[in-house]
């Protein structure tokens, strides 16, 4: 067998055996989560009763679903301005200077720190100094969880977005030099036009890694099983309610908890549908 035929095979193989785990992955949630759909239907969606009760138990995702997606559109409200400024200056303000490489290697840091660790910093940091500031009476709720995620996924960002703009063409930017542009009308008219798609994708992954956060989130949210009323409120995600509860669910409620999972990576992957569509129109 030539060397082509070998390369072709095997990365047939690859790509058959990611198909196979992704399916796999689907299927396996669509068996545990069944009971809780069977049991509750429709209701399991737009309910947010979660009452674990032996004999009177009755489960609802809404609440989880609303914290999720209000904190992962949080921190990206919160995310987007930062970590926009943040690229340019590396990218293309500073490029190749002493400094943008010192912030670079910063934020590759940042981003490759894990999860936990922003808990604990939020938890002994940041909540102590919103309680100071009234914001909140104990620093835990919505506003709390988003701003530690927005943290979080602003060097994750950054980074794919320096990437992107740093690959635009040097001769588009020389030739509206040349015809008189300054440097700002070179970014705004050349580089970030060029770059969109790019920006535009690396914000969509920030906001894929923030709607799946666990443990941060976990510890900064409150953990209350209600849709937030407030954004300094306590609530719950999906993320979170599952790594609360599974260890010691059985039953039911292990089924609500898969279902939730379920549920989760339908959202994810709606959402990097939606991405696509998005980075086509700009493209």
């Amino acid at each position: 067998m030539s060397g082509d035929r070998v390369t072709k095979a095997l990365l047939f193989i690859s790509s058959l055996t990611i198909l196979l785990l992704s399916a796999g992955i689907v299927i396996s949630l669509l068996g545990g989560a069944l009971p809780a759909f069977k049991e509750f239907g429709v209701r399991f969606i737009t309910s947010s009763v979660w009452n674990p009760t032996e004999g009177s138990e009755e489960y609802g995702a809404m609440a989880f679903i609303a914290g999720t997606v209000i904190t992962s559109i949080l921190a990206l409200i919160i995310c987007i301005p930062m970590a926009f400024s943040t690229s340019l200056f590396i990218a293309e303000y500073y490029n190749g200077t002493r400094t943008s490489r010192i912030l670079r290697s910063l934020v590759d840091l940042l981003a490759g720190i894990p999860s936990i660790v922003y808990g604990f910093w939020g938890f002994y940091a940041l909540r102590p100094l919103l309680v100071a500031t009234g914001l909140t009476d104990q620093g835990f709720g919505v506003f709390t969880a988003s701003l530690v995620l927005a943290i979080m996924i602003v060097p994750y960002a950054t980074s794919l977005s320096a990437e992107i703009i740093s690959m635009v063409p040097a001769e588009l930017k020389e030739a509206a030099y040349s015809l008189g542009a300054t440097r700002r009308e070179v970014i705004f008219s050349v580089v970030i036009p060029s770059a969109r798609s790019g920006i535009i994708a690396s914000f969509i992954l920030a906001l894929g890694r923030a709607l799946g956060e666990t443990m941060a989130v976990t510890m900064l949210i409150g953990n209350a099983n209600v849709i937030p009323k407030g954004l300094f409120a306590p609530g719950n995600t999906m993320a979170s309610v599952i790594a609360n509860q599974f260890g010691e669910a059985s039953g039911l409620k292990m089924s609500a908890l898969i279902a939730i999972g379920l549920l989760l990576f339908l959202i994810t992957a709606l959402v990097n549908y939606l991405g696509k569509l998005i980075i086509k129109r700009f493209a």
